[in-house]
């Protein structure tokens, strides 16, 4: 709004007022000329009274009539302007400062297919331009963003124009009090450009390893004289699917394929979930055992070369979670795919021997060794780290287990070395004090945990130099890099059987102490729940080894009875039980009484599995702030990616994740929300 009177300013006024400047330069020449001569001063005295009273009356006649022609030339100028915006073939909006249309060009209406005069607001078009996106406010003064409308894409540009700068910034009026602001919209047509972009993207290499995860096992399961007839039968079948995507494929090995291809056929067989995975186990001429591969393929990296290492971390990843599974790795994440099914234990134990004379190596030239678990640590990682003790004294070196919490169902056990004659004192640390005595030239020994963030002392990966890791779970997105020595092994039942293999080849004399049998021994039982799930013959060889060396089974058993009010916890968790969509089975273990309710919670979650029907259960323990769920299944379903996409991990039958700053309603909120989408996306079936 105008509140003061509209006047001339800049080079018209200086214009329009020369002539009075000229009648005040006469007056002073008129004085010189008076001191001349009186007369003649007189006489250009009247004269320029006459002429300054002839320019007062014309400048005060002709303003009116000037100001006039000056409105009308603007307006004049102000029309061809406008229909030069009106004509603009680039799509060009006015907005007021909420949103809403006030003016529009030709180009835009054609856009939008509506008339002129349009004065509805800019979201009822573009949904995504939102009130609270527009330039001004708390905003900057000009927003660019992305939107899609029908079937272009365009760039919005929007900025903030001020009514009061406008008449600060003009040449020929100057106005005072003009207040708010318009907005201009520009739509930027991109819809060829991002195309463009897209087929040379779909273009780009993709680079893909398949390995048969277990050839040998295969091929010993059908006669001698039909086996090449197998192997024949499996590369027809990857070459002639590879090459439906048009792609190539070129056996490297006996075992594995290299792979290239377009990202767009690498696009459709993601879409496809790699089905590639199931068609090959349809392989069949008698084998009793159905082959599975593994799939690693790297995507958009800077170069072939990068998705290439991408390729190779991807089916590392792949066989680390025990195989039969797709792996896709990009720069920013790795995705899943597939793993319904449990790795076939390898039947040769010459991996445990290599790694066995391996971690020998290592630990001989170290000054001394520290051994750590996961988190909250349970019987499997506390009896693996006191095997890898064992080794250490063997080979003459000091060492150190790292435990901070001690839970309930621990303490009977952890009790056995700390008032133990045998044992020296320094034997379990915490972590401030590994912190403090660890130094340059000391390896450090991970067990039952391959993700760093939930180690006992995560700081003391990055201080050792030397790091070692044996574990049994599947790896994640989130791994220990750069070990010196890495062991991970999916297949085997727990940390307790690979550590008790690793004994048998570091050295013929070493003999294991009745407690450290009991303890590693304990391990395998709990995680094996009794030896009724993940059982194979090399856990069994294992357990032998370990009686043979004073493992009791009753003492063992009497170590992990319960008392009543874990069996009361327990059996009110299966009693509240829910079951959802008829095959999942979710409740919670309070446990207030209880010295350890994350165990207690595990085992009411392995109960859970009992009932017909129950494919999967959850069990959710609140535990110092945190909601702890315990994940099991038998066969049918893979707990591990559920877990996964809840932050966690573990096993395809054993797996668990914790919420923080949250509920136990959030938590069971949080289960049934990842269920629904799995089955939604074909990666449940129930």
């Amino acid at each position: 709004m105008m509140k003061n009177s509209v006047k001339l300013k800049g080079r018209l006024k200086s214009y329009l007022q020369s002539s009075l400047y000229l009648g005040l330069l006469l007056s002073v020449v008129d004085v010189l000329i008076y001191m001349l001569d009186f007369r003649a001063g007189l006489v250009l005295s009247g004269f320029i009274i006459f002429y300054i009273a002839i320019i007062l009356a014309m400048m005060f006649y002709n303003k009116p009539i000037i100001m006039n022609e000056l409105v009308s030339f603007a307006t004049q100028y102000g029309q061809i302007q406008r229909r030069l915006l009106r004509d603009l073939e680039l799509p060009h909006a006015l907005l007021d400062d909420n949103g809403k249309i006030i003016w529009t060009n030709i180009a835009f209406e054609k856009l939008v297919h509506q008339e002129k005069g349009y004065r509805k607001s800019i979201t009822s078009l573009f949904p995504s331009i939102t009130r609270e996106k527009l330039p001004g406010g708390d905003n900057a003064d000009e927003v660019q963003m992305d939107i899609d409308f029908e079937a272009g894409n365009y760039v919005a540009k929007l900025k903030k124009i001020s009514l009061k700068e406008m008449a600060e910034n003009s040449d020929i009026i100057e106005a005072k009090g003009y207040e708010g602001y318009l907005i201009a919209l520009y739509l930027f047509d991109e819809t060829a450009l991002k195309i463009a972009l897209k087929e040379v993207d779909d273009q780009s290499l993709a680079v893909a390893m398949i390995y048969l995860d277990n050839y040998d096992e295969a091929l010993e399961s059908v006669e001698e004289v039909r086996r090449s007839l197998l192997i024949a039968l499996i590369d027809r079948k990857v070459n002639k699917y590879i090459a439906s995507f048009d792609g190539i494929c070129r056996k490297l090995e006996k075992d594995k394929y290299f792979v290239i291809m377009r990202k767009e056929a690498a696009i459709q067989l993601r879409e496809n979930r790699f089905d590639l995975l199931e068609d090959v186990k349809t392989v069949n001429i008698g084998n009793e055992m159905a082959v599975t591969i593994s799939i690693g393929m790297g995507l958009d990296g800077l170069s072939y070369a990068q998705n290439y290492e991408f390729a190779r971390n991807a089916i590392d990843i792949a066989l680390g979670r025990g195989g039969d599974q797709a792996v896709v790795k990009v720069p920013e994440n790795v995705y899943y795919y597939g793993g319904k099914s449990q790795q076939v234990e390898k039947s040769t134990r010459v991996k445990a021997r290599v790694k066995a004379h391996a971690l020998r190596e290592i630990i001989s030239v170290k000054d001394e060794v520290y051994v750590m678990g996961h988190r909250l640590g349970d019987v499997d990682s506390f009896g693996a780290s006191v095997g890898i003790y064992r080794v250490a004294q063997a080979l003459d070196k000091k060492a150190h287990i790292i435990l901070n919490d001690v839970t309930a169902s621990m303490q009977p056990m952890v009790e056995m070395f700390r008032n133990n004659d045998e044992y020296e004192d320094d034997m379990i640390i915490n972590n401030a004090q590994a912190m403090e005595m660890a130094g340059s030239n000391a390896v450090l020994v991970v067990v039952d945990v391959n993700k760093p963030s939930i180690t006992e002392c995560p700081e003391l990966l990055k201080r050792c130099k030397s790091v070692v890791v044996l574990d049994h779970h599947r790896q994640g997105q989130e791994i220990i890099e750069n070990a010196t020595l890495s062991y991970i092994e999916a297949y085997a039942s727990s940390a307790c059987e690979m550590v008790s293999e690793i004994l048998q080849y570091i050295s013929d004399n070493l003999r294991l102490r009745p407690e450290e049998a009991d303890c590693m021994y304990s391990g395998i039982m709990i995680d094996t729940n009794n030896f009724m799930t993940k059982t194979g013959v090399r856990t069994f060889e294992a357990a032998a080894f370990l009686r043979r060396n004073g493992a009791d089974v009753t003492r063992v058993r009497k170590l992990f009875r319960d008392d009543v009010a874990e069996y009361k916890a327990k059996a009110d968790a299966v009693s509240q039980a829910e079951i959802y969509r008829e095959s999942f089975a979710i409740s919670v273990c309070m446990g207030e009484d209880v010295a350890s309710p994350t165990v207690v919670g595990a085992q009411a979650a392995n109960e859970l599995l009992n009932i017909k029907g129950i494919k999967a259960s959850f069990i959710l323990t609140p535990y110092n702030g945190i909601i702890y769920i315990s994940a099991r299944s038998i066969d049918e379903v893979n707990v591990q990616v559920i877990m996964e996409r809840m932050g966690g991990g573990g096993h395809l039958n054993i797996a668990g994740a914790q919420i923080e700053n949250g509920s136990v309603a959030e938590g069971i909120a949080a289960i049934k929300a990842t269920l629904d989408t799995m089955i939604e996306e074909g990666e449940l079936e129930i």
